[in-house]
This record gives C-alpha cells, structure tokens and sequence, in this order.
C-alpha cells in the first residue's frame, strides 16, 4: 500500500491507507537533523553509552516537487536532508556530511498503543516510555528498585533496565493498523512518552523509514514477516517431547535413561557441556574452541547414533569467539581471521576469567571457514541435530572490521550475521528445516536465518522484570515482526547471590512451557547449587505429565507450524491479534493465544492457588480442566492448582476434542 502525500498551507501531511503518519508546518516540523559525539563503552556484553548533543536543528522549510521533499532550516538556506516516496518507503539522503544524528515525529493518537521494537521483556504495550535500541546483555533483575538488580550493578556493572534486551528491531505495530520500519542498524530510540507524537532518533541519517498498512493486524502481522522473513515448519522430531537439557558429562546419558524412565517424553538431549567445562566464579561455563570433547564424553559419536535409534536428537553449543587457549584460535588467529583492535592485533574480549577473538563475520573468507570447518564439519557431520547459538552481542564500537564497516553499525548487524553462519552450515547439509539452532540475539532480518528465539537467560525466580512472566512479553513482542518460533529455558538460568530455583518456579515454568512451541530444560550457571527436574520426585512425576500434554498437543502445533511456514504467524500470539474489536485485549501481557483457539494464563507469581485473567468479548470459552463454559469480555478468577495452569479454549474450535483430551492425562 503507497504512500500519499498532500501539499498544505504551511507544509506537507503524509498518509497510508487513510492514517496520517506526518504532518509537518514550519511551526511544527516533523524532521531534525544535528550533531552528537557519542561514548559507547562495553563491559561484559553491557552498554554504558551517552551522547554530547552537539546541534538539534529543525528542518522547518520544505520545498516539494512531486515525489520528493527538500528540508532545510529555513527558506533560502542549503537543504540538509532529501526525502524521496518511493511506494511505502521514505527514502533519505543527508545533504550535510556533518549530520550524525536524526530525529523524527510521527503522528500519534491519545488512546493509541504500541507494540514491537524487538523482543521486550519488561513491556508489551511500549506506549509512555522511551526505548533505546542496541543488542546488549539485558542484565540481571533488570529492576533498578530491587536487591538483585542493585547487587548485580555494584558487583559487574550487571544489573541491566527496563528496556536492555539481546534482540532490538526499530519496528513498532500501531492499534491504528499500521506498522513503522526504520532501516538503520545504527544505535536508535523510540520514544512513546508523547500524547500527541512518536518520536524515532537515529545516530545515522537512516536508508529508509518504511510503513506497512493492513485492515487487520492479523494481515498487518503476515506483511511484515513476508518483510523480515519466514522460518520453516518445526522439525518433525520435536514433537516427540521435551528437549532435555543436561550438562554432566557422560552422566548425562544415564540421567536421560531414569527420566525416560519416569514417563518423560524426550525428543532430544542437549548438552551444552560436549566441548568440555571451564570453572568459573560466575559457574560451571564452557570451554570455547568448538568440537566434541571426548574425556567428558566418551564415546560421543556412537552415543549419538544409538540415541537417534531411539529417536532422540542430540544438541550441542556453539557461539561465535575462540578462547586464546584453544586449538582453534590459532588456526584462525594465522588466517587472519579475528576481529583486530586499533593497532591491528587481534581483539581479545574479557568474557570473565577468560578472553577470546572475536570471528570476523564481515571477512567472506572467516565466516565461511567458521560456517563449514566449525558447524559443518565439527557439529553437523559428526552428528548433531541442533545447537544454541549463543551471544552475538558483544561486538565492540571500537574494533576494525575487514569490511571496513564502522563497528558502530555493525555492533546491531552482528547477530544477524552469526545467524546466516549458521543457516549456510545448516543449508550446505541439506537439513534446513531438519536441523536447528536457536539464538537469544537478533535485530532486523535475523527472521529469515534463524529457525527459534529462545529468551536468554532469565533469573530463576518468579520476579516480575526477569523471571517466568518476562518469557511471555518476549515471545509476543518478537512474534508480531516474523519470529514465529519462541521458547525459554525451564526454570531460568542465572543464580546469583543466593537466589536459587524452587521446586514450585520449576514446575510452574515447565507447565507454560507445555503451551509453546518448543519445551526445553536448562540446568542453568549454577547446576550443583540449584534444583533439577530429576532432583525431586514430585517435580520429575510433574514434568513427565507436561511433556504428555505438549505431545497430546502436537496435531495442533503441526497445524500452527504450517500456518507460521505459509502465513507467517507466531505460534504464540497476544490477544487482540484475534479479538481486535476488543481493546480490553491491547495491553495484556501475561496470557497468549497459542495459535487461534487456545488460551493460556500461566501461574507466575509464587504462592497462587488461582489466576485471574479477562476472556476476549465475543465468543465463548471452555476451560481446558474443568469442561466449564465461560462468557467472554469478562474477568474471571479460576482455580489454578499445580498441574492445572489456566486455558481455555474456542467453543467453536475444530480441535475441541483434543483439548477436551487434556482431562484425562
């Protein structure tokens, strides 16, 4: 759908399918350009970055012919910035090679909502607040007001804020039905704080600012994953249970066996611990130079071969550094393959007791040696079937790259470019859609390389800005921009000052993770000082029930599958995406329809016995345990024991009788 543009009395307003997005006068411009010097400094994978604000200055004059718009600070000065509409596209072009810095405002309504700007977890509805866009470690708490978080921030600088996140994307959806895009990768804002406009900042002159209309957000959500990109349907494998996460060395094997035992329902084993254990002071992490590690696990490869007998995949780790005390990183350090500081050496980054270069994924020659040696031969040859690929935030502003792309621009590309490493290995096996790997980083297009998102590494508790509830926020912001797939590690990962998983965030996380398109268990940093799905009996018998109703569920996923591989929509979906007449729906947050009939509730607040939640106006609801109906656009309160986390699912549903099925498991 094009853009119009309309000449006014003192400007110009410009409209998609009927919605005014700017409206610009000389009394009120909607462009800016000016200067800034920023200092961007990395810690650990976290950001302190400020600007000194040189010169704002409003382009307050326009001159129009036809199509394009010339801006400047006032009639007979030089233009400073051109605009050009090129279908649904503003195409820009800075006319000052002193401008650094560019804002713009778009037109907003009072009532309005927003939703997007990547993956989000602390806010689905971004309206009323200012979101800065740069892939980093979200931190720890990511709650100023609480201990943890304050704990985090003395101890590494670690703590993080509302708005950290591993995956940013400068795209938001609007409850007027449109979409904004702003085709930059540089360090951008979206700031919502203002009734009566958005307003964009970008510390670059962007390529473009697109707009995307539809008459349904549900059309809205498959133009923009035509966009971004779609992933393949799940692969058949998965929906023979849970992925269980173990990293004990060959002890892992004989623990999977007395789980099996238990009644889990497995389809594959994931041990991120194959390339061998680094001691650290954070916890048990990994030693970074990427192949089997056969003291810990001997044997691998036949042990491998005899689980897929079983049907049971086998999953590794792989991220994209080499630790300097590795094999590999010398063979890639003589390749001249690693990111290189100002003086040209290598750049070696403090990952925590232990440094690493960083795989120049700009280089052709790094990144197809990475692709294929260390993915291709390394991983998928020798027998795995998925991996986490982990990190690609840390790329520093101030290393040389071989492209000679200002690392400043390439520091939110990067996760996009570890994606398509792993998608070529992935593709030159010819197992695209067989094969998986799933990633916590992201920015715009790592849709179209990246088969599943998961949500990093929430802290093992029920808190409200990094616990359980976060996974869901992070889930419907990232499936509105074409990431279909979305899962978390059951029970969290990150135990630190004496905050410690309990049998209850266990089992309570492994019930949501029943209702998403992959479940997946992690044993987290800490596995010795924190409870495991096989330490407790009781938690063990639960978890074997939620991989029975992940696979009672699974006719239904294949069918969400297909939806998301032919339309592009996110298995797990926010409520107005369906129930768009009901703006009651439009900031819920912790509840999600799992494709279009069910929906979710999940307990995540310690201690409850029930749940509140509101039902969508319009039809009618079945509760999943009980076979109660239940009028909707009301709020109810059901009993929510464990075992039985809320759903509900369509009256008029063609899966009613699987759902009814959940009763007798």
């Amino acid at each position: 759908m094009d853009l119009k543009l309309d000449t006014t009395p003192s400007g110009f307003a410009l409209s998609i399918a009927g919605r005014r997005i700017l409206a610009h006068s000389a009394a009120a411009p909607c462009f800016f350009v000016g200067r800034g010097n920023d200092s961007i400094e990395m810690h650990r994978g976290r950001f302190t970055i400020e600007d000194r604000l040189a010169e704002r200055c409003p382009l307050a004059y326009a001159e129009i012919d036809g199509a394009s718009i010339m801006l400047s600070a006032a009639k007979g000065q030089r233009p400073r910035l051109a605009v050009t509409l090129e279908g649904h596209a503003l195409k820009l072009r800075s006319l000052d090679p002193s401008v650094n810095r560019f804002w713009l405002r778009v037109v907003a309504d009072r009532d309005e909502h927003v939703w997007g700007g990547g993956e989000q977890f602390s806010y689905f509805d971004l309206r009323g607040r200012r979101f800065p866009l740069w892939s980093s470690e979200p931190g720890v708490g990511r709650d100023k007001t609480t201990e943890i978080t304050f704990k985090a921030d003395v101890a590494g600088q670690a703590g993080g804020d509302y708005y950290h996140t591993n995956y940013p994307q400068p795209t938001y959806v609007s409850s007027a039905r449109y979409a904004l895009h702003v085709e930059t990768s540089a360090y951008s804002v979206f700031d919502f704080r203002e009734d009566e406009f958005h307003e964009i900042e970008a510390w670059s002159v962007p390529e473009s600012i697109e707009l995307f209309a539809a008459p349904s957000f549900v059309a809205l959500v498959e133009t923009l994953s035509a966009r971004f990109g779609r992933q393949p349907p799940l692969p058949e494998w998965i929906y023979n249970g849970a992925i269980v996460g173990l990293k004990d060395g060959a002890n892992s094997f004989a623990r999977l066996a007395a789980m099996r035992a238990a009644g889990v329902k497995v389809s594959g084993l994931w041990c991120e611990d194959w390339v061998g254990i680094r001691p650290t002071a954070f916890g048990a992490r990994l030693f970074w130079d990427w192949k089997a590690n056969e003291t810990r696990y001997p044997g691998l490869r036949q042990r491998i071969a005899e689980l897929n007998d079983q049907g049971i995949r086998f999953l590794g780790y792989v991220n994209p550094y080499l630790c300097n005390d590795g094999v590999l990183f010398e063979e890639a350090q003589n390749a001249g393959y690693f990111v290189r500081d100002a003086s040209g050496r290598t750049a070696l980054i403090d990952f925590g007791e232990f440094h690493c270069g960083t795989v120049d994924f700009t280089n052709p020659d790094a990144a197809a040696w990475f692709s294929e040696q260390i993915i291709g031969k390394n991983m998928l040859d020798y027998g795995l079937s998925g991996w986490m690929a982990d990190f690609g935030e840390y790329l520093p502003v101030e290393v040389r790259l071989a492209s000679g792309l200002d690392a400043r621009l390439a520091h939110n590309l990067w996760p996009v470019l570890w994606a398509e490493v792993n998608a070529k290995a992935v593709s030159s096996r010819g197992r695209t859609g067989e094969a998986v790997f799933f990633m916590r980083s992201g920015f715009t297009g790592v849709q179209k390389f990246c088969p599943w998102l998961w949500a990093g590494d929430q802290s093992v508790d029920f808190s409200r800005h990094d616990g359980l509830v976060t996974v869901i926020c992070a889930a419907l912001s990232s499936g509105l921009l074409g990431n279909a797939y979305h899962h978390s590690d059951i029970g969290g990962y990150t135990s630190l000052f004496g905050n410690l998983r309990t049998p209850e965030l266990l089992m309570r996380w492994s019930e949501m993770a029943a209702f998403t398109p992959v479940m997946r268990s992690h044993e987290g940093n800490r596995p010795r000082d924190n409870l495991q799905l096989d330490g407790d009996p009781a938690v063990l018998a639960h978890f074997a029930r939620m991989t029975a109703i992940y696979v009672h569920l699974s006719p239904y996923l294949r069918t969400l599958s297909l939806e998301a591989a032919r339309r592009g929509l996110p298995v797990q979906r926010p409520l107005f995406l369906h129930h768009e007449d009901d703006r009651r729906t439009y900031d819920i947050q912790d509840c999600y329809l799992y494709g279009r009939d069910l929906l979710v509730a999940p307990v995540w607040q310690a201690g409850q016995d029930e749940r509140g939640l509101y039902l969508p106006a319009g039809i009618d609801w079945i509760h999943v345990w009980t076979g109660q109906s239940f009028a909707g656009g009301q709020e109810i309160s059901v009993a929510a024991p464990l075992g039985r986390p809320p759903a509900f699912y369509r009256v008029d549903s063609e899966f009613d009788a699987l759902f009814a099925g959940l009763r007798e498991l």
